[in-house]
């Protein structure tokens, strides 16, 4: 894995301590097939994205259902910074120029199918941006993006995430519950 504990360290000496959180969760046979659609990759970064209003950007992917929405994310390339891919993340998925600020979560979840394990590390940073426009630079992969609120992401999409059933959505709810969390410390 690419994003090992040397990248972590500076990480953690650039945008501080984050929350550890450990999780576990038997998933769904088309979830296992999305988590292993890239076998090289076993990490994501999750970005908690604030404008100077305090709102925040939310993604919607194409296979997601109308009423999902999360925060935006994605995974860092082998050989490149940690720090530059959170940020080509951003700009990918929402259009927005972000300047990372805190790291917030570090997940160390394993997913279980069918007697098989996948180990997945989630890092949840804390970054803002001036920018007012969401524009998602790849229509494949993000379907919309708009502005929302931290109340909104621990309140109704909270609920509407739960409401599917899939450990995946349980799994964020908790990513995200741990992120507000970490914020208001």
């Amino acid at each position: 894995m690419h994003v090992d504990e040397g990248v972590l360290e500076d990480v953690r000496a650039r945008y501080g301590e984050p929350i550890v959180m450990p999780w576990q969760g038997e998933i769904s046979d088309l979830e296992w097939t999305i988590a292993t659609h890239n076998p090289s990759r076993t990490h994501d970064v999750t970005l908690f994205i604030l404008d100077p209003s305090e709102r925040l950007a939310l993604i919607r992917k194409p296979h997601f259902t109308e009423a999902v929405w999360r925060p935006p994310g994605g995974g860092v390339k082998p050989g490149e910074d940690f720090a530059v891919g959170a940020v080509r993340e951003a700009l990918e998925e929402t259009g927005l120029r972000v300047t990372l600020e805190r790291y917030l979560v570090a997940s160390d979840a394993l997913f279980t199918n069918a007697g098989r394990e996948l180990r997945w590390r989630t890092h949840v940073l804390l970054a803002r941006t001036a920018d007012e426009e969401l524009e998602p630079g790849d229509p494949e992969e993000i379907a919309a993006a708009r502005w929302g609120t931290l109340e909104e992401l621990a309140g109704d999409l909270r609920d509407i995430l739960l409401a599917t059933g899939r450990a995946f959505w349980r799994y964020r709810v908790d990513l995200h519950d741990a992120a507000l969390a970490a914020l208001n410390r």
